[in-house]
């Protein structure tokens, strides 16, 4: 009984190998894959471009749809008026409005909480996109916001 106990050991642990290998690939795999984000902007403007390459630096794949009359298309895809900005950006369900940091968006995707989603109003002098060049982004908040305008701190950086 000992040699077969022995044997069904060694089978659990080279299965529990390859299973593991397997997830670390897939983990891999997944984390070289961009996340497609939709992004509304005007097509002049400097800041909205500088926060698309800083989301993709930090994995996102931005699919650009330049719009010149960014207040119809806000009303359209239900950003409250409290929370906009200059640009606006929707993946798997949420909203994205303005200089949010691409930390904010990941944790939101891997939370999931119920919201329309995450906004930095206005646009603050040190988010991304908007700090001056070498400056680490710093002392704005995020908020979280529901279709109907109600908002919460979601991250203060």
């Amino acid at each position: 009984m000992e040699r077969r106990a022995f044997v069904a050991n060694l089978a659990g642990i080279a299965a529990a190998g390859m299973i593991g290998r397997r997830l670390w690939a897939e983990s891999r795999y997944l984390a070289a894959t961009p996340t497609p984000i939709n992004v509304w902007k005007s097509s002049t403007c400097a800041c909205c471009a500088k926060w698309v390459e800083h989301m993709e630096a930090n994995g996102f794949e931005a699919i650009i749809r330049h719009e010149e009359d960014m207040e119809k298309m806000k009303d359209k895809l239900g950003v409250p008026s409290g929370v906009r900005s200059c640009h606006t950006a929707r993946l798997e369900g949420y909203l994205i409005e303005g200089h949010v940091p691409a930390s904010d968006i990941r944790r939101l995707l891997a939370e999931r909480p119920k919201t329309a989603g995450l906004a930095v109003p206005e646009m603050p002098s040190h988010t991304p996109g908007m700090a001056p060049p070498g400056a680490d982004p710093g002392n704005f908040d995020v908020l979280a916001f529901k279709s109907a305008g109600s908002t919460r701190t979601s991250a203060r950086h």
